[in-house]
């Protein structure tokens, strides 16, 4: 598929989880195709993250014919003790903020070429 990056090896910062929850937040209706592209997964695993992710509560979707719209409990508190007390929000926050830097920087690094 043309414009997919290659995969990423090696251990990272951020887990597939949190990548696919804030791709979502970013685009509420996005696609299993599309997430799995931005994730740098495959749309087996993005199926498996989100079920997943509705199983423990964090997201749920609405079938609007033949896509989803995904809704986030951004209320939600984070599994691990070490994260207690932190909320989804809380994350997202924080990778959809540098998310939104990035694409900033890209943009201002192509006006400047």
């Amino acid at each position: 598929m043309d414009g997919v990056p290659e995969p990423h090896t090696g251990w990272t910062f951020v887990t597939n989880h949190a990548r696919v929850l804030a791709a979502i937040a970013d685009n509420h209706s996005a696609r299993i195709r599309d997430i799995a592209a931005r994730c740098r997964l495959t749309e087996r695993a993005v199926q498996k993250i989100i079920a997943d992710l509705e199983e423990g509560g964090y997201l749920s979707h609405t079938r609007r014919g033949r896509s989803n719209d995904y809704e986030i409990d951004p209320s939600k508190i984070l599994r691990h003790p070490a994260e207690a007390g932190l909320t989804v929000a809380s994350l997202l926050s924080m990778l959809v903020r540098d998310e939104a830097e990035r694409k900033e920087r890209v943009s201002e690094g192509v006006r400047e070429r």
